[in-house]
């Protein structure tokens, strides 16, 4: 039989993370705000998805939306935040900065990784806003990530299969690449076939309608959280595409 491709679910709270695992996910990334592309969770949030999750548990170590240059004060928060996620037990974390010229911050990141000691480490899609990916990707790999998301420079990794396919073949096993952004049960079967990924990424979320209601901006009592049945059919997708390809 082929070899199973694995799925992480980018998981916003702790209940997506809860729901991840109850869908047949393979791996979390538990983050905060998703609409601002992702930031680190609380200490709360951590502590609960640490005790409750089977599965592995990688953090995303980001203190902001927007770019991906940080100041002093902000590396330090990252390093810290990366040195609760040592304490806890978790599985990995999530890491990815760039210089002002949109390079990879290659001594920053180091720090983060020597942070991070035996916990396994993912770079993130700053990776997907560096001017030269051939370039970045052996510097990713330098630094001993074991993983890269990319969408392949692209809005959604449909889009950017082409370079997906063609960072998987110049990292040559040294480091896997997995691919996220715009990811379905529709689509993840082609984007697999056209890329030969082993890892995908989803977030598979849906709109909550709350319990409450307001009539002011941004507290109308909706909000976004992992659907178990839509990681659920992503898990039946990639497990099918395997099943054809024994």
């Amino acid at each position: 039989m082929a070899e199973r491709v694995k799925l992480e679910i980018a998981a916003n709270a702790l209940e997506s993370a809860l729901a991840a695992q109850a869908g047949g996910a393979d791996r979390v990334e538990l983050c905060e705000n998703l609409g601002e592309g992702g930031c680190t969770p609380s200490y709360g949030t951590l502590a609960l998805a640490r005790e409750r999750l089977s599965i592995p548990l990688y953090v995303l170590i980001r203190p902001r939306g927007g770019d991906f240059v940080y100041s002093p004060a902000e590396w330090e928060a990252m390093r810290r935040d990366i040195a609760l996620c040592v304490r806890l037990g978790c599985d990995g974390v999530v890491i990815g900065a760039l210089t002002a010229g949109g390079e990879i911050d290659a001594e920053g990141c180091a720090s983060l990784v020597a942070a991070a000691g035996p916990l396994g480490v993912t770079f993130h899609r700053a990776f997907d806003s560096v001017p030269d990916p051939q370039h970045a990707l052996e510097q990713i790999i330098a630094l001993g990530c074991e993983r890269v998301l990319t969408s392949g420079q692209a809005a959604g990794a449909p889009q950017g299969a082409a370079a997906i396919a063609a960072a998987r073949a110049q990292a040559a096993g040294r480091l896997s690449v997995m691919a996220g952004a715009g990811l379905t049960v529709d689509n993840v079967a082609e984007l697999v076939r056209r890329t030969g990924v082993g890892e995908v990424h989803a977030s598979a979320k849906a709109f909550q309608a709350g319990q409450g209601s307001s009539d002011l901006p941004g507290l109308e009592g909706g909000y976004w959280r992992t659907d178990a049945n839509q990681v659920r059919a992503l898990r039946a997708r990639l497990d099918e595409i395997a099943a054809n390809q024994a």
